[in-house]
């Protein structure tokens, strides 16, 4: 046994001595740690799931992140954007428009900004996993955000420019609308911007701009924005980060103009409503738990994952005891056989009301013995006229008329008693 736990501690010092200090990205530790069970990325997924959105403007990519939860209701959205009747929509025509549909804030806030959602509703797959992983591990979200804007900054490729601020304060990133009634969309490839990439196994998504998109270029290379968009007062501005304690902070009173029909919050941090998830499924038991605790499936729902048959059983209730008593626990009682119920004697009758009794079939013959005799003698007779043979009477053997046994037309032999048989 020590010889084991020399030769262990030996081989992790030589693992280590080889491996050597880790790179400076890899050695940061999160703030927060995924609960247990949770399927925790690393930093390099997600570096590679927030390279596209990381230098947007902090309004926008929160609401980003936020709808990221909900892909389902994005998925509507973005269907709803593109019928024309609905994309055409401005102002108080758009505020009632969106008053009769049940989404969530950070869903309808992105309904001016069409280009957002139709990447997020071509790219399905990556919006789940990037609201999965901003519900599990939130803090590093919002860490690896501020790891991908450092970098860029230091390339030299993420500057102040007439349609948005950067401004550094201490080590925190800030992103501005230079004009807060005007929002424009940052598009970019981000293996150019965060050049050279450091995770060659985990390359950044890139979506480039949909057909018929206008696109500005700026003196950087590689990176452009959307044409600017105006901004729709209601539905804009009503949420920042607080990246030192990372969370997004909202304005409850303007969430709840948006939220119309859903019950209002009086708290002023975002936090995910199951509602909007709309049924679609968690990645893993924990998260499960976390948001789904304290509902119940229906139980019709679970009969049928449990192969229930739709049947109306019938069960005899229960016997419980009176009220007030406990049943005592003890050992489990044994089944004693019982013989069988004796038959219930029959209730005798006073000799003056006694019926006479018939005696039973069986007995018969004991009590009419002349009428026994009689047919003895009569079965005796009619054998006495009939040849004694192996096989019983039948027609052939019938006496005729004059006393003669009449033979059939096959031969018939006698024994040496007299006995007749065909053979």
């Amino acid at each position: 046994m020590k010889e084991f736990l020399v030769y262990m501690v030996t081989g992790a010092l030589a693992l280590f001595t080889v491996t050597g200090p880790l790179p400076a990205y890899a050695q940061e530790t999160p703030s927060s740690t995924p609960p247990p069970g949770e399927a925790a990325y690393t930093a390099e997924q997600l570096d590679q799931l927030l390279a596209p959105i990381a230098l947007y403007p902090d309004a926008l990519l929160g609401q980003v992140l936020m709808a990221a939860s909900y892909p389902l209701e994005v998925v509507e959205a973005a269907r709803w954007v593109r019928d024309p009747s609905n994309g055409a929509l401005k102002g108080d025509a758009l505020t009632a428009a969106l008053a009769n549909e049940d989404w969530a804030p950070s869903v309808k806030s992105l309904i001016p900004i069409p280009q957002v959602l139709e990447m997020m509703d071509t790219h399905l797959e990556w919006t789940q996993k990037l609201g999965d992983a901003f519900l599990a591990q939130e803090a590093d979200v919002m860490n690896a955000v501020q790891r991908l804007r450092s970098r860029a900054l230091a390339a030299g490729t993420l500057t102040s420019t007439e349609q948005q601020l950067v401004v550094p304060q201490g080590q925190t990133i800030v992103i501005e609308p230079a004009n807060p009634e005007v929002i424009y969309v940052p598009v970019y490839n981000p293996v150019a911007i965060f050049s050279p990439w450091p995770y060659p196994a985990y390359p950044p998504y890139y979506f480039p701009p949909p057909p018929g998109y206008i696109v500005e270029p700026t003196l950087i290379t590689g990176f452009y924005f959307a044409a600017g968009i105006i901004t729709v007062q209601w539905l804009w501005g009503w949420d920042h980060f607080d990246w030192h304690r990372h969370r997004i902070v909202i304005n409850a009173h303007r969430f709840n103009v948006i939220n119309v029909r859903r019950p209002p919050i009086t708290h002023n941090i975002w936090l995910h409503d199951r509602y909007h998830r709309r049924g679609v499924p968690y990645p893993n038991p924990a998260m499960r738990e976390r948001f789904e605790r304290g509902r119940p499936a229906p139980p019709n729902i679970r009969r049928d994952f449990r192969g229930y048959d739709h049947i109306q059983r019938i069960t005899p209730p229960r016997l419980s005891p009176p009220p007030g008593r406990v049943p005592r626990a003890g050992p489990p009682r044994t089944t004693v056989p019982q013989p069988p119920p004796r038959s219930q004697a029959p209730r005798r009758v006073p000799p003056s009301t006694a019926v006479p009794r018939t005696p039973p079939p069986a007995f018969q013959g004991y009590s009419n013995g002349a009428e026994v005799r009689r047919d003895a003698e009569r079965g005796r007779e009619s054998r006495g006229t009939v040849p004694q043979g192996r096989f019983a009477p039948s027609r052939n053997f019938a006496p005729s008329r004059d006393g003669r046994t009449p033979r059939s037309s096959g031969e018939t032999r006698r024994r040496p008693d007299g006995d007749g048989f065909r053979r």
